[in-house]
């Protein structure tokens, strides 16, 4: 039996609906308190997702959440980052008590501003759930401050700076949400560093075993599913950890394989090249040169 496609949630006012909310203040956002949901015995829960952003702060379970593969408790008060098209499941759904709110809004709120062009590069966006922001108190209340503004202004009468001032808002709480993932990259140093030593190991296995000749050149989406991160969120903490995203610090650890064996073996450069997962030599070769301004075989020559 062929499984059913997710559910896609176009509107704010769908969603409003789906909770058994009023109608939204405004078409394009609305920030919502989870105190208020109730999600009823529907089968969309089972798999869903909405057509729009959604900044999530909240304390408290109300069921069995999923977003990919992996399941998240919310018991601790966690804030959590989701961009249009990314599927959820709600299972086991309860009326325990939850605090917190929910803000989602449509692209089209902000696509004539500066933030619809720069939105993509916060990367917590593409984030596990699993990998949520956990806030310190003073954290908190920052984050609810600038969602109770906005709250605040959806439900003053709207006029022409109504969104201006909306989306300035949102620009504030995403800034300090960057923040905020720092801080918590910091805080989380010597853990991460272990997670950075596992990393290593797997390059270094992944490049001693042969598995290029089979598999290719180790992507980024291999090496966050051989840790249990999402790509986004391991590339951010790379570049955290040592100053390179992932992709880059991929490249770096092929250039030194690339640079041992140039200089421990008589192998071609075309043999050194299919070795590392490369299927032309040329793009082994401008690679390369790319990251040490020398081709392949100056850099043999140097050691000679």
């Amino acid at each position: 039996m062929k499984k059913a496609a997710p559910y896609r949630i176009q509107s704010i006012s769908e969603l409003h609906g789906l909770f058994s909310l009023p109608k939204p203040d405004h078409p394009l956002i609305s920030v919502i308190d989870f105190e208020l949901l109730k999600f009823a015995n529907n089968q969309i829960w089972n798999s869903f997702y909405y057509d729009f952003y959604c900044v999530a702060c909240k304390k408290g379970a109300s069921g069995k959440f999923k977003y990919g593969q992996g399941h998240y408790d919310f018991d601790e008060g966690v804030m959590s980052f989701t961009k249009p098209g990314q599927i959820f499941s709600v299972t086991n759904a309860t009326n325990d008590p939850v605090s917190g709110y929910m803000l989602i809004f449509k692209p089209d709120l902000i696509r004539h501003y500066e933030l619809g062009k720069v939105i993509g590069n916060y990367g917590f966006f593409s984030y596990a759930t699993s990998e949520a922001l956990h806030l310190s108190e003073k954290e908190d209340k920052i984050i609810m401050r600038l969602l109770h503004q906005i709250q605040d202004e959806l439900k003053n009468n709207i006029d022409h700076y109504s969104q201006d001032l909306i989306v300035s808002h949102i620009d504030l709480l995403l800034h300090y949400a960057k923040r905020f993932h720092h801080r918590q990259f910091l805080t989380r140093k010597a853990t991460n560093n272990d997670l950075l030593v596992k990393v290593e190991e797997i390059l270094n296995n992944y490049f001693n075993t042969g598995t290029p000749l089979d598999s290719g050149l180790p992507t980024v989406q291999f090496l966050a599913n051989e840790v249990k991160l999402s790509p986004s969120y391991l590339s951010d903490l790379l570049r955290n950890l040592t100053g390179h995203n992932a992709q880059q610090y991929i490249q770096n650890h092929l250039i030194d394989k690339a640079k041992e064996l140039l200089t421990t073996s008589n192998c071609s450069v075309s043999e050194i090249a299919y070795h590392l997962g490369f299927e032309y030599p040329q793009s082994f070769s401008k690679l390369f040169k790319k990251n040490t301004n020398q081709t392949p075989l100056q850099f043999r020559a140097s050691f000679n």
